[in-house]
């Protein structure tokens, strides 16, 4: 993904997020979830763009602590 459509995504984001901020009456605990669900979800996207979260699925913690008790 090129980019210019990454920072193009994260400012549109940005400014929903805002928008929803700054103009929807919400109670402001319901605000800070949604502040919060976005940026977990903006943050999860990214690594998925940038190629680090297939590596994080990768990675099996069975395996290393068995691997690591293997040597001992």
């Amino acid at each position: 993904m090129p980019l210019v459509t990454v920072i193009i995504a994260l400012i549109v984001v940005g400014i929903l997020l805002w928008a929803v901020n700054a103009y929807v009456p919400l109670d402001p605990k319901i605000k800070r979830i949604i502040n919060i669900v976005v940026v977990v979800a903006v943050v999860i996207w990214l690594l998925r763009v940038f190629g680090v979260w297939g590596h994080i699925d990768d990675i099996k913690v069975g395996q290393i602590i068995s691997n690591h008790f293997a040597k001992l």
